[in-house]
């Protein structure tokens, strides 16, 4: 059973992700037009929408199944407020139409691994988090590369982790983000 369609707090189940489950503040959630709980539910949105976006991501690189609908069936089994929804549709359709692109990316940033041999979540979680930094910009770097560890963290290997964070840097080093005016 994948670890991909549960929480993975160590067991195989595959429950669906809490919608109550209490979750620190990162920086991203401190947007200007929002205020108090508004701030920790986009974030709990955004994170529950980056979940469901790569077990979406990662059904479509395993079997090849049509993306949109895999993510339909996703948030039919997981439903989740409409603003996750969206984010988690921006987040597939962002990662699918620009693929190549990202691939090239972590190929160029990950030069001794090969991108068959890459695990295809490892691989995946990546093209999120790189899509996020150098293409959505819609939230702050470091707050998508720690976004993108926890996806590594709870749904890969133990090293998985460190490797998103290795190339999830490199690329940072090699594609710095313009300062805003």
């Amino acid at each position: 059973m994948s670890k991909l369609t549960g929480n993975n707090k160590g067991d195989e189940n595959t429950t669906p992700l809490p919608v109550d489950e209490f979750i620190e503040p990162d920086e991203w959630f401190e947007l200007e037009n929002l205020k108090g709980d508004a701030k920790n539910k986009l974030g709990l949105y955004r994170r529950q929408a980056r979940s469901i976006a790569l077990q979406t991501l990662f059904e479509t690189d395993a079997v090849n199944h049509a993306p949109l609908k895999v993510l339909e069936r996703h948030l039919e089994i997981n439903p989740v407020p409409a603003e996750a929804g969206e984010f988690a549709l921006l987040l597939v359709s962002g990662v699918v139409d620009n693929r190549d692109k990202l691939d090239e990316l972590i190929s160029s940033s990950a030069p001794n691994w090969p991108m068959d041999q890459m695990a295809k979540v490892d691989k995946n979680i990546l093209r999120l988090a790189i899509f996020e930094i150098l293409f959505n910009n819609d939230v702050p770097t470091r707050a998508a590369i720690n976004e993108a560890i926890e996806l590594a963290k709870n749904f890969g290997s133990d090293s998985s982790s460190r490797f998103v964070n290795g190339v999830l840097g490199a690329i940072v080093t090699q594609h710095p983000k313009e300062p805003e005016a």
